[in-house]
């Protein structure tokens, strides 16, 4: 036993294990925050919009030489607020427009990957980033967007909750519906954009959407309100992060392969008890 404890120690006094702790930390208790905007607003697929987005945005990066965080995050926001021009003039809805971007993403990565000569490959990378490979500015970035996450939602819950209740409603209380809905997809692409750069698609889904699901089996049978929601879906992705890291580190398994089985392990446990 003594034994097991120092070498949990020695691995994680490595600085790039170190480092994706901290990482996992931060995205646990921030990335179920965006995880309840997404499944609320029904913004899924959306989220499949932004994963082709960063990849039209490494395509771009690698064939131009440009930074690859800097391009991608444009490159969704751009998305995002084409989608969002368009829904609100010809009154489409997300899924729809959500699916046009996502095919010219693919279709405008497809020809620079062609034009330009870049690998498949080497775009493609983007959705398996790792923990391991962050560096110091990288668990920074990571850091202010999440301030900025959890600072919005506190700020502005109670508009957040009227956005999610009914937006006529909302409109007629003096809410701005419009603001509040373009910058919580905004911020929805701002997140997905810099995280799969970091730490892959995989990890994201697994923190994004699977801490909401589970709190909200907990939330329906035993709280009300969706400020529980955002409190639990926070926690249990905390849970899932770190204990699915620390088993990953412990036993040489991959992150992201470890945290979504233990985070899609316990949904099922939820729901075979909580039915």
């Amino acid at each position: 036993m003594i034994d097991f404890f120092e070498r949990a120690g020695l691995l994680f006094s490595l600085a790039p294990v170190f480092r994706g702790f901290i990482a996992m930390i931060i995205s646990g208790m921030s990335f179920p925050l965006c995880g309840v905007m997404v499944l609320r607003l029904n913004l899924i697929p959306m989220r499949y919009m932004l994963m082709h987005g960063v990849i039209l945005g490494g395509a771009l990066s690698l064939a131009m030489n440009l930074p690859l965080a800097p391009v991608t995050i444009f490159i969704n926001l751009l998305l995002v607020f084409g989608i969002v021009l368009l829904s609100k003039k010809q009154g489409f809805g997300f899924g729809y427009t959500s699916a046009v971007g996502m095919i010219i993403s693919m279709a405008f990565a497809s020809l620079i990957m062609h034009v330009k000569n870049v690998p498949a490959k080497d775009s493609l990378s983007l959705l398996w980033g790792s923990p391991f490979a962050l560096k110091t500015y990288d668990v920074i970035l990571l850091s202010v967007i999440a301030v900025l996450l959890v600072l919005y939602v506190i700020l502005n819950i109670n508009n957040i909750l009227a956005v999610f209740f009914n937006s006529e409603i909302s409109q007629s209380l003096g809410i701005d519906v419009r603001f509040h809905y373009t910058f919580m997809v905004m911020l929805i692409a701002l997140i997905v954009s810099v995280a799969m750069k970091l730490l892959g698609a995989f990890l994201i889904d697994s923190l994004l959407v699977l801490p909401v699901l589970c709190a909200g089996r907990i939330n329906v049978k035993r709280f009300c309100g969706i400020k529980n929601l955002f409190i639990l879906s926070s926690g249990l992705g905390l849970l899932f992060s770190v204990t699915g890291y620390i088993i990953a580190v412990i036993f040489n398994l991959p992150p992201a392969a470890t945290i979504s089985v233990v985070s899609g392990m316990i949904f099922i446990i939820l729901s075979g008890v909580l039915r």
